[in-house]
């Protein structure tokens, strides 16, 4: 039992009393493999095929631009590292509303599930179908803008289906796709260095000293850009209360998840530069297509296309097995509506926290706003994030006595150079994109009276 579970007197409040209530509970049945896979699979969406370029764009300098995806994909392990410690700490479902909750108190927890329902998750999943359905697809298929709706419908019902019916359904699901859009993504790299009439000189020009001043603003504009491709790693925490031995389980899975996906960037973007110079990468909107291109002709387009539809479906896919898992621990702790905390007696999920975020994904699909949604939450998203990192700072001087089966490898270094990075994220969101920061600021302050109410509530029902 939490320290929030408890009143000052020792004894349970009523969230807890219901939370301890005999019923249908969620299963211990996750291994290394699965949170190895809900890691990999949810980092691995669109981003490496299309942020690439960006990130030439504000650069320019090849070796710079590599630069740039290893800082990302260091700070990204940090995060990790840090992160590793409290799930090990803490095996409850629910992981950063769980660690925000005990680090800062129940409202920071609550407005965190509160913007990853409203916009984060939800949103994601929303403009992951939209882009299956109406990006890629038509790769393959004439579909009218009718069919292409129904398509993205059909998308989340699927996805929404194979998580009701079971957790491990879902994991072998997303470990399916995972390994699927994993050896793919290599082979595209393997494939581009063996068959591409490439240039290694690719690799130093232009060289950096030729790339004009102002190259620590350009860094940090494509830092921006190479993090959020490497964003999802923290999902996997979201289903502790399912993960055999979490304490052992959640540190590898993070870490190792993580760092696989930072080498496969790695590896890709090598790739692009070989067949493709920075200057045509930069003007490029499908690289990994081009650089395919360059290695087996128009063919190249087509697998690129069939890869990224694998690559969305896990993302996605990825966001329903775990998001879910927040809203029931917020019902549990009497934060959010009270059904959200059913567990399906025979299937052992979330069931009606399942259908709720994926109704709500499927009106956001269709109201055409999840897009603009998304941007203002960009900002609010980085501020949870550096919130949840600094937790593990909080919470050693705070309960020095907890069990920590993991430790935080070069702690406080880690995580400190985490949360200045959240920080540059989020200053630089609100300079450069000011009235979209503001905007997910009134998103996430919108919950304050969400959260009264519910508090109000569950108080009355002691």
């Amino acid at each position: 039992m939490s320290s929030y579970d408890k009143s000052l007197t020792g004894k349970p409040t009523a969230a807890a009393e219901t939370a301890s209530v005999p019923g249908p509970q969620l299963s211990r049945v996750l291994g290394k493999g699965s949170i190895i896979g809900i890691v990999v699979g949810t980092m691995i969406g669109s981003g490496i095929f299309i942020v690439p370029a960006t990130v030439a764009a504000e650069v320019k300098a090849p070796l710079i631009m590599l630069a740039v995806w290893i800082v990302g994909g260091l700070l990204s392990v940090f995060g990790a590292l840090s992160l590793a410690e409290l799930a090990a700490a803490y095996s409850e479902t629910g992981g950063i509303y769980v660690y925000l909750r005990e680090a800062y108190g129940p409202l920071a927890g609550f407005l965190f599930g509160w913007t990853l329902f409203l916009v984060i998750d939800s949103g994601s999943i929303a403009a992951l179908s939209v882009a299956f359905a109406s990006k890629y697809l038509p790769h393959f298929f004439q579909v009218t803008p009718v069919v292409q709706k129904a398509v993205a419908i059909l998308f989340i019902l699927i996805l929404m289906g194979i998580n009701y019916l079971g957790v491990k359904r879902g994991a072998f699901f997303q470990n399916l796709l995972t390994t699927l859009k994993f050896a793919a993504l290599l082979g595209v790299s393997v494939v581009v260095f063996l068959f591409a009439r490439g240039d290694w000189a690719n690799f130093v020009t232009p060289p950096a000293s030729g790339t004009g001043g102002d190259i620590v603003g350009k860094f940090g504009l494509a830092l921006v850009a190479a993090l959020w491709a490497y964003k999802g790693f923290e999902s996997c925490t979201y289903n502790s209360g399912e993960t055999r031995n979490p304490s052992r389980t959640l540190p590898v899975g993070i870490i190792a998840g993580c760092g696989l996906v930072t080498l496969l960037y790695l590896m890709a973007n090598a790739a692009y530069l070989f067949a493709v110079p920075a200057g045509e990468m930069a003007r490029s909107s499908r690289i990994a297509a081009d650089a395919m291109n360059v290695a087996v002709g128009p063919l190249g387009a087509s697998i690129v296309s069939f890869i990224i539809l694998f690559s969305i479906m896990g993302a996605a896919n990825g966001h329903i097995l775990t998001g879910p898992r927040v809203y029931y621990a917020m019902a549990k702790d009497g934060l959010f509506f009270r059904k959200m905390a059913s567990v399906h007696p025979k299937y052992k999920t979330p069931h009606v926290s399942i259908l709720v975020v994926g109704s709500w994904s499927i009106l956001l699909s269709l109201s055409g706003t999840f897009e603009q949604l998304l941007r203002y939450v960009v900002f609010g998203h980085w501020i949870f994030m550096g919130l949840a990192v600094s937790a593990v700072i909080v919470m050693r001087k705070k309960r020095p006595d907890l069990p920590r089966p993991y430790k935080a490898l070069g702690y406080p270094v880690t995580p400190g150079l985490f949360v200045l990075a959240a920080l540059f994220v989020t200053v630089n969101a609100l300079i450069g994109t000011f009235w979209n920061s503001f905007a997910g600021l009134a998103i996430i302050a919108l919950g304050i009276p969400a959260y009264l109410y519910w508090n109000r509530k569950r108080s009355r029902g002691k």
